[in-house]
């Protein structure tokens, strides 16, 4: 029986990632300084084939996973615990 290993994703191709996922439709943002989101389940399900052909085309980022909450932090695409944010847009605007 052959096992395929899976592609990896590459730190550089997380920029990318983020905008294939936006381009999707799907809100995706950092929780806190360890997790992120895609988006709602109801982005996620309305573009499950698009995410699917994403997730095959960069491959396996749960290593990234630090890279990845850093990138949406900087974009400021995140949510904080404990804040009044409701979603990332409410952050403060960077000048």
């Amino acid at each position: 029986m052959e096992t395929r290993q899976r592609k990896l994703m590459g730190r550089s191709e997380i920029p990318a990632f983020v905008e294939e996922v936006i381009e999707a439709g799907c809100d995706i943002c950092a929780v806190g300084h360890d997790c992120y989101v895609l988006g709602d389940l109801e982005e996620m399900d309305a573009a499950s084939d698009e995410l699917q052909r994403i997730g095959e085309k960069f491959g396996d980022r749960d290593f990234l996973i630090l890279e990845i909450v850093a990138h949406l932090r900087s974009l400021g695409r995140y949510l904080d615990p404990g804040t009044s944010a409701k979603h990332w847009t409410d952050n403060p605007k960077r000048h």
